[in-house]
């Protein structure tokens, strides 16, 4: 692995497990020092318990990350949550609560940071959206509704940073097999028939991998994609642009 990131310290939330533990994991193999913030982080990085809902308790955590790695060059905004069903599914307190996690903790988390990365002489902000931001999909209206605005978010904190060096772009990974999707899939009547609807979604046959993701993350945080931002890397199996005809 070559050390492409060596001299940037870079901070993930929910990086516990997941796609933000593989990203935490890829960028100190290419020679970042990296920081997780969870609720529960465990002890392969600098791990700091943060609700990315407190602002207090971002604030702390993004300090104390900042002093103890020297700064904050890349900050990946990967904590997230779920829902499913309908509009008729999800009553108003778990909107606000989806909604304050997925969206406001970005911000937060984002505002927190600023200073450190208006220092930095490579900023990058990579924020985790979902291909159900462009696509739509059933049994997921709540959970679309928080990334179409996660992707809304990231285009205007693109623009409103460009000129403080600060590039800001997202990830829309398709369904990634992840623990979420692990546990979405035991709570299904048939959970094998349910993995292999989820796979048969994707044009390619298969959930993308929480490493596949990573190595996207990995990228528009990188000096490789210095010229990026405001972009959104579909990290899908096809699934957001490819329409094939049925297996004959």
């Amino acid at each position: 692995m070559t050390g492409e990131l060596d001299g940037l310290a870079a901070v993930v939330t929910g990086g516990g497990s997941g796609i933000g533990l593989a990203t935490a994991r890829l960028l100190a193999a290419k020679g970042a020092r990296v920081a997780v913030l969870d609720l529960a982080p465990g002890g392969e990085f600098l791990a700091l318990a943060a609700d990315v809902t407190d602002d207090a308790s971002v604030r702390a955590a993004i300090g104390a990350a900042a002093g103890r790695l020297g700064g904050i060059d890349i900050l990946v905004n990967n904590a997230g949550i779920g829902a499913i069903g309908t509009i008729a599914d999800n009553p108003d307190e778990q909107w606000h609560h989806v909604f304050d996690v997925n969206v406001v903790g970005i911000v937060r988390v984002s505002r927190a940071a600023l200073p450190c990365l208006r220092r930095s002489r490579h900023a990058a902000i990579v924020n985790t959206c979902s291909i159900a931001a462009t696509a739509g999909l059933p049994q997921r209206a709540l959970y679309s509704a928080s990334k179409g605005a996660v992707l809304a978010l990231t285009l205007a904190m693109a623009a409103d940073h460009i000129r403080e060096g600060i590039r800001v772009n997202c990830v829309n990974p398709g369904t990634a097999d992840t623990p979420w999707i692990g546990r979405l899939l035991a709570q299904a009547d048939d959970p094998a028939a349910e993995r292999a609807a989820l796979e048969a979604r994707q044009p390619m046959g298969r959930m993308v991998t929480a490493d596949e993701v990573a190595a996207g993350i990995a990228y528009l945080a990188s000096p490789a994609a210095a010229s990026v931002t405001g972009t959104a890397l579909a990290i899908d199996a096809g699934l957001a642009g490819l329409r094939l005809r049925p297996r004959p």
